[in-house]
């Protein structure tokens, strides 16, 4: 039986501190903040309830047995491009196609192509990106699937071959903000997570979607795993063949086997356990963008008002230039709505809405913004004003999360949601890999192959318990390396 510790309590490390417990290994879990989830937080203020991170959730498969009860909204997005012009996107790929013919007639055959090819690359992702570790093809892959994923196309590239309306090249790119990309530089393979949304849906949690946290915690407790909040860790120990264990903030150490890394993999390598080299790799990805979150206590009720909303701007080009190479958030910035309180009555006091409005802005600190972040929270309200959103008289409160406070609570890499950026079409084969330069070492989370969002550090937690099962057997060598560890 190995000793494992589990450094950060995000999502990936506790799916795969649940996964090794249940093979019979001891599991301790280490969190820095008062409680688990990582990302998947939320935040309250009055009687209204606010996610921070992930505002939906898709391969519910992945989370059967958890007890949670899902809710399907009636729409999985309604966009608003900057003509006024809207495009309700339905889960049925039928009704999608005839939506998409509303908007733009004789593009809804276009639209089952892209699907069709959406399909394919997911189907080829599911057989080698999403099977394993990234330097190991699964034995199931086939030499198509390669050729599957349009290797060497951008995402602009995909949308620019199967559409003619430049709404839906906005729309196709708009997944790239789902791994914090630009879509003019990320991989066509991004192109593949609408097939996700319309084949198995886009689902919400009744309660929220830290609800998810909530349930995992229950079934580490039930599984034996020891957690302990409010206790950071300092350096992961280490000689220079395997790990050791791990420091804690308070001096002691405690020894290990195994340490998962569920941090940041440039905090992992900046001060856990520096390694300029892997530092240097790192760094020459870039950051992904990073998020303005505004959260509104909306007074009244919204007619027509969809669970989720993406308010585009006039010039995407020019609002992803501003982001990764002028370094500044967008002048006219496309803005993701999010109003729970349209399928979940708890989250909102009666009569009353709970808005969280996410602007993608680059992974600096708001101190070096050209505006300060109640400027930039007025110009966001105005744009979204003039597109059809008037909260003018309807605000009870406007609370702000930046890229400060997702580098100061999570130690997200300059407030960075995703880590390293998706620049380029083989970035998905650069980011950093789930075994680490020690024996014992695991990378798993947002920053870590296969990336983040909850299905794909949920596939990273199942990848990190098989590799650890895969290197260290049952029966343990008795002559392991011990050090001292203070009670």
């Amino acid at each position: 039986m190995a000793d494992v510790i589990v450094v950060g309590g995000g999502v990936g490390g506790m799916v795969s501190a649940l996964l090794l417990a249940g093979r019979g290994h001891r599991v301790r879990l280490y969190e820095r903040l008062d409680r688990l989830g990582g990302k998947l937080a939320e935040h309250r203020r009055d009687g209204f309830a606010f996610s921070l991170g992930p505002s939906l959730l898709t391969m519910p498969h992945l989370f059967a047995g958890l007890g949670l009860d899902l809710v399907e909204p009636r729409e999985l997005c309604r966009y608003r491009f900057a003509d006024g012009s809207v495009l309700t996107a339905r889960r049925d790929p039928g009704a999608m196609a005839a939506e998409v013919d509303r908007l733009a007639p004789g593009e809804g055959r276009n639209w089952l192509a892209f699907h069709r090819w959406g399909r394919t690359c997911l189907e080829a992702s599911h057989r080698t990106f999403f099977a394993g570790p990234i330097d190991r093809p699964p034995a199931e892959a086939r030499l198509s699937d390669l050729f599957a994923v349009a290797p060497g196309r951008t995402l602009d590239g995909l949308a620019r071959r199967f559409f003619t309306d430049p709404r839906l090249r906005q729309y196709t790119g708009r997944y790239a903000t789902y791994a914090g990309a630009n879509p003019y530089r990320a991989p066509a393979a991004l192109g593949c997570v609408p097939a996700l949304e319309h084949g198995q849906g886009g689902w919400y949690v009744r309660g929220g979607l830290p609800r998810l946290a909530d349930a995992l915690r229950a079934r580490l407790e039930e599984a034996g795993v020891e957690v302990t909040l409010r206790t950071g860790v300092t350096d992961v120990l280490a000689d220079s063949e395997r790990v050791l264990g791990v420091r804690l903030a308070s001096g002691e150490r405690e020894r290990a086997d195994v340490v998962i890394a569920n941090v940041d993999a440039a905090a992992l390598y900046g001060r856990l356990l520096p390694d300029r080299r892997r530092l240097r790799r790192i760094a020459r990805l870039g950051r992904s963008s990073s998020a303005f979150l505004l959260l509104a206590g909306v007074e009244g009720r919204t007619e027509g008002l969809a669970h989720h909303s993406v308010v585009f701007s006039a010039d995407y080009r020019r609002e992803f230039a501003d982001i990764f190479e002028r370094h500044r958030p967008a002048e006219d910035p496309t803005v993701y709505v999010g109003c729970s309180a349209v399928d979940d009555s708890s989250q909102a006091p009666d009569g009353a809405e709970n808005w969280v409005m996410l602007v993608n802005v680059p992974a600096r600190d708001p101190l070096r913004w050209p505006m300060s972040p109640s400027a930039y929270r007025d110009l966001v309200l105005e744009r979204l004003a003039a597109r059809g959103h008037d909260l003018s008289g309807r605000l009870r409160f406007v609370d702000l999360f930046t890229p400060a406070d997702l580098r100061d609570r999570y130690g997200a890499w300059g407030g960075a949601i995703y880590g390293g950026a998706y620049d380029g079409p083989l970035a998905p084969f650069r980011r950093p890999g789930n075994r680490g330069p020690r024996r014992g070492l695991y990378l798993v989370g947002g920053s870590a192959h296969p990336g983040g969002g909850l299905p794909l550090v949920t596939l990273g937690g199942r990848i990190v318990a098989s590799l650890v099962e895969e290197d260290f057997s049952l029966k343990q060598d008795a002559r392991r390396p011990r050090i001292r560890t203070r009670r």
